[in-house]
């Protein structure tokens, strides 16, 4: 009677669940455009690269090369101009007035039918990465989505190249000195590396964008793209085991483990992380869920090279005995909230049952600060990507998933 009852509630939220999805579609596979920071952080810009019937329209605009042309003229002339180290940045960023030239444009270029069109509804409504937008008209949905695009690119320019704070300071800095000479020359170099690798006659926006993934890469901040893709190399066993799963025999779809970071560069797997994982393969052994999702990415301390997921995962496997087709790695995210959100995106990704609930397993105090976190993603994310069930002990509480998880966060870039 209680795994009927179960599973009616699932089918009744699985439905409702399946009514928000707002054009969002769970077999839609991300491109990833050669290079997945790009393509995670930017996914607008990637697709108007990769299509050539897009790519060709924008360039043929004489408004938008006239933008281009002047923008790598700028880039060039401040090698001569800028005789400080961050003055050079400030040339590439995207200005207000660039921002709106371009909205404006998009706004006359776009007509139903057309290559513009097409690519909203082909790829930006059915990846769900610009979901808060999916209610708008097609052309205001293509705007909204270059204006977040370009919002990133400044951000990651202001934080990776002028020093701006980061939203955590602690983890995400800057890898410089920028009072230091050394510092002057890099940039210099930075912005000789992007005049010299994009064309005047380039997409209008291919200057800053290449610049923001220049300064990410000298910084080591290429997190976004480890693993990737994923479902191909550290998740395809599981991602094969999903499709043959029978969902009714489990309580759960799944168990998700927050990582926790040791507080030093010579450790892989902090003790916590240990006692989660050991509390996490029990409710796998007593047959809750078929598969345990590993939450975290390479966070603490400041630059370390141990990825937390990937070490919970060796952890479950090799110590644990837990099916290495059972254990799967989420190993971007860098806070809590990202835990809970990118393990929406995996479930919906992976096809597993969206409306049946998933259970968190975690030490006590983070599953109080989970019970009390929606401000704080509304506050960081703009939106909740969850929704929570019954906390059931001290280490588990259940959830839901929520679509929208799938929306790009457009101010973290190395898990975006």
């Amino acid at each position: 009677m209680k795994r009927c009852l179960m599973l009616f509630v699932w089918l009744l939220i699985g439905n409702a669940s399946f009514s928000q999805f707002m054009g969002a579609q769970p077999g839609y596979k991300p491109l990833s455009g050669g290079d997945w920071v790009k393509s995670k952080n930017c996914y607008m810009l990637t697709l108007l690269e990769e299509d050539k019937a897009v790519a060709s329209l924008l360039q043929t605009d004489v408004e938008l090369a006239k933008l281009a042309a002047a923008k790598h003229r700028a880039i060039q002339l401040s090698l001569s101009e800028c005789k400080d180290a961050l003055c050079l940045p400030g040339f590439i960023k995207f200005t207000s007035q660039e921002i709106s030239v371009v909205s404006n444009r998009l706004k006359v270029l776009y007509k139903v039918g057309n290559a513009l069109d097409v690519l909203v509804k082909k790829h930006i409504i059915p990846s769900g990465m610009y979901i808060r937008y999916n209610d708008l008209a097609p052309v205001g949905l293509l705007v909204k989505a270059w204006e977040q695009d370009a919002a990133c690119i400044n951000y990651i320019i202001s934080v990776y190249a002028e020093a701006k704070k980061p939203n955590y300071p602690q983890i995400d800095s800057i890898s410089y000195d920028i009072k230091k000479r050394s510092y002057y020359t890099l940039m210099y170099d930075c912005t000789s590396e992007v005049v010299e690798a994009v064309n005047k006659n380039d997409l209008f926006f291919k200057p800053s964008l290449y610049a923001a993934l220049t300064y990410l890469e000298v910084n080591e901040r290429r997190q976004a793209a480890d693993y990737e893709p994923m479902v191909s190399t550290a998740n395809k066993l599981a991602a094969e085991r999903i499709k043959q799963t029978k969902w009714t025999a489990y309580s759960y779809s799944h168990i998700l483990v927050p990582g926790a970071g040791p507080d030093n560069l010579t450790t892989p797997l902090s003790g916590e992380g240990m006692l989660r994982c050991k509390t996490a393969a029990r409710q796998y052994f007593a047959n809750k869920a078929p598969f345990v999702v590993v939450s975290g990415g390479a966070v603490h301390p400041f630059k370390t090279k141990y990825n937390e997921a990937v070490e919970m995962r060796k952890y479950m496997i090799n110590v644990l005995h837990v099916p290495a087709y059972a254990v799967i790695i989420e190993p971007h995210a860098r806070h809590t909230t990202t835990n809970l959100r990118n393990d929406a995106r995996l479930i919906f990704r992976y096809g597993m049952p969206f409306g049946k609930p998933g259970l968190i397993i975690t030490d006590k105090y983070q599953n109080d600060f989970i019970a009390n976190m929606e401000q704080r993603c509304l506050k960081e994310l703009g939106y909740v990507p969850y929704k929570l069930g019954k906390r059931l002990s001290d280490t588990a509480l259940e959830f839901y998933p929520l679509v929208t998880a799938l929306q790009t966060d457009a101010d973290e870039p190395m898990d975006p």
